[in-house]
């Protein structure tokens, strides 16, 4: 498809979603249908580059409304949602593209992913403090939508029942005793929103980019030197020169649990986003939440033309609409903070003063406005393939110097949490089950449940609930008096979602 002149896209875009609608609508009639997503595949990557391009915010708006379209659209089977005809032969049925569904309907496994159809079945709730909740695209989810990722047996009964058979070799044991535990060895994930992402995703790569150079330096550097891996005022440790090009690396907060055999360049990518810190771009968390809650299989992780799921529909989403998708994303505006009374700048001079602030750090600065998107995206090198770039002044963003103030509440690493708060799943072999990256707190006041899963009701318990590393700050929390504590909280409280995200998109 050749791509339209940039000014009359918005002509030809609303011309072919009309084309298209009429098309369905006859199609239906004659006992036909069709997929939910078939107006955005006629979208061309090229024109979705142009548009970046032009500087326009008018056409900045146009592929931020195709993303909110592919992040709201409910996939059907035309579209090439589920994971096609099961094959036991083609490999583990918890892979993508090749797991069972419950009571064989054909469509929906539930745990491990084929749980949705659209994305904003998980993103729904900007606040969770009002009555009723305000809901909204790119939002946070319930307990009730929460994934359940990489599990193979749940015990649901708490059973003891003898025809129920495990496999041997589960860390943990999965023992068929009646002890209160439903027994699963796999993960269990509350959605986070996707407000002030563009902020976060900008920070990792400037983060990235930093420690690669770091690791560069190290490579060149006589034996014996040490370089520390610092960067944002972060500390990811630190690496020993050994001469010749070889360093011995000692990350903190960063990388594959078995980071002595893994490639140096690799464990220096910072991961911002997932509850552990899987993903180094909200594009590389597409590319997986797609494949794992709708069986969509990307044409860039599979490739153009390839039907990797045996479900008869190729090209099930385009590169260009994973584009306009990753648009959407990083231009969700940020969460915002209410001003502070006396009360609450007690309470923020309290969480510095019990070290809440250690790990959950006010602000991150950027070094640049602009956040780069690349396409193909490569996680060692953030410049690398950059097709347009997006000022985030236009997501709220406010400036700092050259950059911008990101007012996450967060340090971007991973840190071990103890053993209350540590998952049980086997197939987690890279990331330990009691590490977590930081919780951002922006937006908290809004956003109950909390923690990883969603099993605190309360911005105390989710406190109570912190161990291993911030076992520390959460007893000194406790010790606090009433007072302090409620101070602390109130403060908390005024850290607050987006006033009407995205509702400029709903308008014409």
């Amino acid at each position: 498809m050749t791509a339209p002149p940039v000014r009359s896209f918005r002509t030809l875009y609303v011309s072919l979603l009309v084309a298209v609608l009429l098309w369905s609508t006859a199609s239906i009639a004659a006992e036909h249908e069709t997929g939910a997503h078939v107006e955005t595949q006629q979208l061309d990557f090229q024109t979705v580059v142009d548009l970046l391009a032009s500087g326009s915010n008018h056409d900045l708006l146009e592929v931020r409304r195709i993303g909110m379209l592919l992040f709201a659209v409910p996939f059907n089977k035309f579209d090439g949602f589920g994971d096609g005809p099961f094959d036991p032969s083609e490999g583990p049925p918890t892979e993508f593209g090749h797991r069972p569904t419950l009571q064989n309907n054909g469509m929906f496994l539930r745990v491990n992913g084929l749980d949705a159809q659209a994305c904003n079945e998980c993103h729904t709730v900007v606040s969770n403090a009002t009555r009723p909740p305000t809901l909204g695209l790119g939002g946070a989810g319930t307990v009730a939508q929460n994934a359940m990722p990489v599990g193979t047996v749940i015990d649901v009964a708490d059973s003891a029942d003898d025809r129920t058979q495990f496999a041997s070799g589960h860390d943990p044991d999965l023992q068929l005793v009646e002890d209160g535990s439903a027994d699963y060895n796999g993960r269990f994930i509350n959605p986070p929103f996707l407000f002030g992402g563009g902020g976060v995703e900008l920070l990792g790569k400037e983060m990235t980019s930093d420690l690669q150079k770091l690791l560069v330096m190290a490579e060149e550097s006589p034996a014996g030197s040490k370089i520390e891996l610092r960067t944002h005022g972060v500390d990811f440790g630190y690496i020993i020169a050994k001469g010749g090009g070889v360093v011995e690396l000692h990350p903190d907060g960063i990388g594959p649990v078995d980071f002595e055999t893994a490639d140096p360049r690799e464990v220096l990518v910072v991961r911002p986003f997932g509850r552990k810190g899987e993903n180094f771009s909200m594009r590389d968390f597409d590319r997986g939440a797609t494949q794992f809650h709708f069986g969509i299989q990307p044409v860039e992780v599979v490739g153009e033309d390839v039907d990797e799921d045996r479900d008869g529909v190729v090209n099930e989403i385009t590169v260009a609409e994973m584009s306009a998708l990753h648009v959407f994303d990083v231009t969700n505006p940020r969460p915002r903070r209410r001003s502070l009374d006396p009360k609450t700048r007690a309470g923020l001079a309290a969480f510095h003063r019990v070290g809440c602030a250690s790990c959950h750090r006010p602000t991150l600065t950027t070094r640049s406005t602009h956040l780069t998107l690349a396409h193909p995206e490569v996680a060692t090198e953030p410049h690398a393939n950059i097709y347009a770039q997006i000022d985030l002044r236009k997501a709220g963003f406010g400036r700092s110097g050259s950059g911008l103030k990101v007012p996450l509440f967060a340090d971007l690493k991973r840190h071990k949490m103890g053993d209350r708060l540590a998952e049980s799943c086997e197939a987690c072999t890279e990331i330990a089950n009691d590490e977590f990256t930081t919780a951002r707190l922006w937006g908290i006041a809004d956003t109950a449940p909390y923690l990883h899963d969603g099993r605190a009701t309360t911005l105390f318990e989710a406190i109570e609930f912190h161990g291993g590393e911030a076992q520390q700050v959460r007893d000194d929390f406790l010790a606090l008096s009433e007072l302090d504590r409620d101070q602390l909280l109130a403060f908390l409280r005024t850290l607050r979602t987006p006033r009407r995200p995205n509702r400029e998109l709903l308008e014409p």
